[in-house]
């Protein structure tokens, strides 16, 4: 697993995580260290993703491709392959917390870190909802981007940040302590934003990243 861990951040996510299995089924699809497209669909197969959150991580992964072309393009580092892949296999482990509870982000990076032996992209599914470190794009470009992308996403559709969290409010802020906590990780999103636009030389506050018409 990544040397990195974080706190869980969303109010769905604050139960204990269940007990993985110790391996996983024998007939679990074996995919590459950086899975395709194909590869991830196959997880997805696997693991029985809801309709819904396919659409979702699609955009999401259309997002992320996006901004690490153009950091690649700006001089970063970057492999662009291994950003589309943890942002496809983000939400793996979603379907099946909303039906046993748990945390997704905690049990979806063990599954993508034992099909693919990837911890590089484990860490990213583990800390797409909030950083626990200081926001250096070159360092940690691909779990920033990640965390950015999703939250450019609210359910099928491609929305400023403003839109996203507004709607994070209303369905999980039940509480002072939730609602503190995802104004924290709206505040942190828009310093990704920031640095993201900085290095790519554009404002992309409101940009679609060709990947469908922006919703207000």
């Amino acid at each position: 697993m990544p040397k990195r861990t974080q706190t869980p951040l969303a109010a769905s996510d604050s139960a204990q995580p269940p007990e993985p299995p110790a391996r996983l089924p024998a007939d679990m699809p074996r995919v590459s260290a950086v899975p395709t497209d194909a590869e991830c669909r196959m997880l997805w197969d696997a693991y029985g993703m809801l309709p819904n959150i396919r659409v979702h991580s699609e955009l999401v992964a259309c997002v992320a491709t996006a901004l690490a072309k153009m950091a690649l393009q700006a001089g970063l580092a970057v492999n662009v392959a291994e950003v589309r892949a943890a942002a496809l296999l983000h939400d793996l482990a979603k379907t099946y917390t909303i039906s046993h509870g748990g945390n997704h982000c905690q049990l979806g990076a063990a599954w993508v870190q034992e099909t693919t032996g990837n911890p590089a992209l484990a860490q990213g599914v583990l800390c797409h909802v909030s950083w626990p470190h200081p926001i250096d794009l070159r360092a940690d470009f691909l779990p920033l981007t990640l965390i950015y992308s999703d939250k450019r996403v609210k359910h099928n559709q491609i929305v400023p940040l403003e839109s996203r969290f507004d709607d994070l409010l209303i369905r999980y802020g039940t509480t002072e302590y939730i609602r503190t906590r995802i104004r924290e990780s709206f505040t942190q999103a828009e310093a990704i934003e920031r640095a993201l636009a900085e290095t790519v030389g554009m404002d992309i506050h409101e940009s679609t990243f060709g990947c469908g018409r922006l919703v207000e």
